[in-house]
């Protein structure tokens, strides 16, 4: 039986969803799935059932969280191997998520998520090419640091969640990316949990489809 529930928007567009779907999986955690659909920037139905009127939301064993590195810590307490030993690593990603969680604001303007559809060569502006330099950087120090093929090593980790709906937009807008981070892309695009968050998202109903995320222009 679910000791709880995760709720979590279309998952064809909802990046901050998929980071705490994954922290939720990689962590074990025994959670039933709400998937609630989003309506571009006002959503009733994620108003009516989180308290901040976001996504993702967890319950959990009386616990409640709504914040996706409040749901990674928490889920890292319960898999401490979501962090990894080295000190040195751990410290350098923390530090990088949390530059995730509240930076990179001109790719996401830019590229919104939409694992739906490509997007090549679209929506180059300068200031996402320059957060695009400055993830790849974080990417190629982060791998070096780890021996790959993830951030945290042989396996994912909370840092490689954070990152994880920025390679799903890698995928879509398909911007010119280093052999590093082509092959970090294709490490994560192959997780099987990957796989089965984009095997959900396509069999979502038609109805949730939103118009600004589909007909995009340059």
């Amino acid at each position: 039986m679910p000791e709880g529930k995760i709720y979590i928007g279309t998952r064809r567009y909802s990046s901050w969803s998929l980071r705490g779907w994954l922290v939720v999986k990689l962590a074990g955690l025994n959670v039933a799935e709400e998937v609630l659909p989003l309506a571009g920037g006002n959503s009733p139905a994620v108003k009516a059932a989180t308290p901040a009127g976001m996504v993702p939301y967890l319950e959990h064993r009386g616990v409640n969280l709504w914040e996706s590195l409040a749901i990674a810590e928490y889920c890292a307490e319960n898999n401490p191997k979501l962090w990894p030993e080295n000190p040195k690593l751990r410290a350098f990603l923390r530090s990088v998520s949390a530059e995730m969680h509240a930076g990179f604001r001109e790719l996401r303007m830019a590229m919104p998520m939409n694992i739906g559809r490509t997007f090549p060569g679209l929506r180059r502006t300068e200031g996402a090419l320059a957060d695009i330099a400055r993830i790849e950087a974080i990417w190629a120090d982060g791998i070096a640091m780890s021996g790959g093929p993830f951030l945290h090593g042989k396996t994912p980790g909370v840092a490689d969640a954070m990152y994880a709906p920025v390679v799903c937009r890698f995928l879509t807008w398909q911007p010119e990316l280093s052999a590093v981070s082509e092959a970090y892309c294709k490490a994560w695009r192959e997780h099987p949990l990957m796989e089965e968050w984009y095997a959900a998202a396509a069999e979502e109903p038609a109805e949730w489809l939103l118009e600004k995320y589909e007909n995009v222009t340059a």
